[in-house]
């Protein structure tokens, strides 16, 4: 229940910024925050990360859609595993729905964190990336992880 909390307040959060971003910038526009380090640009960006699958929103959204298909269907082996997976997983959800979100509404992905050094990106982004980060770790480095999955349905 908390996984899906967790990424009910991402999508809520990626939302609502991305409303507040609309509202204040025009497309393209950029203002600083940080000047020389953080900018706010309002771009759409019509792929995936780093522009990728431009223009086919179509097949982002099935994808998209699929992952969170998946999940559901697997929801009960999800809610066994430890908590840092699940933490993972509900940042990794939250962000893939708040990009679908855009994706279904607007046919883009509305970014505005700009970094400089990075493609501007938001705050699904930011989801995404930190969901994906903590299950490698976990994966790598968590004694929890490390433990055979399969033993239990072998009946050892």
């Amino acid at each position: 229940m908390r996984m899906v909390t967790l990424g009910l307040a991402v999508v809520v959060l990626d939302q609502l910024s991305k409303l507040w971003v609309i509202s204040r910038l025009a497309p393209g526009e950029s203002r600083p925050v940080l000047p020389g380090l953080l900018y706010l640009t309002r771009l759409h960006n019509p792929g995936a990360a780093f522009g990728l699958f431009a223009y086919h929103q179509e097949l982002l959204a099935a994808g998209a859609a699929l992952v969170l298909l998946v999940a559901w269907w697997r929801r009960r082996d999800i809610q066994r595993l430890p908590a840092g997976m699940r933490l993972g997983i509900g940042l990794g959800l939250g962000g893939a729905v708040g990009n679908l979100i855009d994706r279904v509404a607007r046919g883009t992905v509305v970014d505005f964190i700009d970094v400089l050094v990075l493609p501007v990106f938001n705050v699904a982004d930011i989801a995404i990336v930190a969901g994906a980060a903590i299950l490698i770790w976990y994966v790598l480095f968590s004694r929890d992880a490390a433990a055979n999955p399969r033993e239990d349905r072998r009946g050892a």
